[in-house]
């Protein structure tokens, strides 16, 4: 019995100092998406999706260009989040006025890259009643069930980036 329990804060002791030596600082990524419209884009991911808007933040020229970010840009970022919450992973919306020069996807499969993401609610019948109110195409049916109370919306963004939501009625 000692040697078990003798085993097992070993064990316990190993676990936390693995997490410990993470190379990570966070545990959410921050992506960020180019836009041909950011209000447009804004407006789609709050008033749609649910996000809510916790910030913005500029870059200038110069320094985008420093940084290898731009070659002729100032970047202004507004940041997005699915709950305002430090932990919360960053949805960061920019543009700079240029339109997309990939093509126009009508699936996931039709260009490389970043394509879709995937979003888990609590109720994706609000979901789906404010893309009808904003006049969002559904693209997978009205909701379609994966079984287990799971049901799976997809929709696009304004710039052809897929939104899978996944929940319960």
């Amino acid at each position: 019995m000692k040697k078990s329990l003798f085993t097992l804060a070993i064990l316990c002791i190993f676990s936390v100092v693995s997490m410990a030596q993470s190379e990570f600082s966070k545990s959410a990524i921050s992506i960020g998406l180019v836009v041909e419209d950011l209000q447009k884009s804004i407006d789609f991911y709050t008033n749609v999706i649910g996000m809510t808007k916790t910030g913005e933040f500029s870059v200038l020229k110069e320094k985008c260009q420093a940084l290898g970010l731009t070659d002729s840009y100032q970047l202004d970022v507004s940041v997005l989040k699915l709950e305002d919450s430090e932990q919360a992973s960053e949805w960061k919306l920019m543009s700079v006025g240029t339109t997309a020069k990939h093509p126009e996807q009508k699936f996931m499969t039709d260009d490389t890259g970043m394509q879709y993401i995937t979003i888990f609610v609590k109720h994706i019948i609000p979901i789906m009643e404010r893309a009808k109110k904003h006049q969002v195409k559904i693209l997978s049916g009205e909701p379609s069930t994966l079984g287990d109370n799971r049901y799976f919306l997809l929709v696009q963004d304004p710039d052809g980036t897929f939104i899978e939501l996944i929940g319960p009625k």
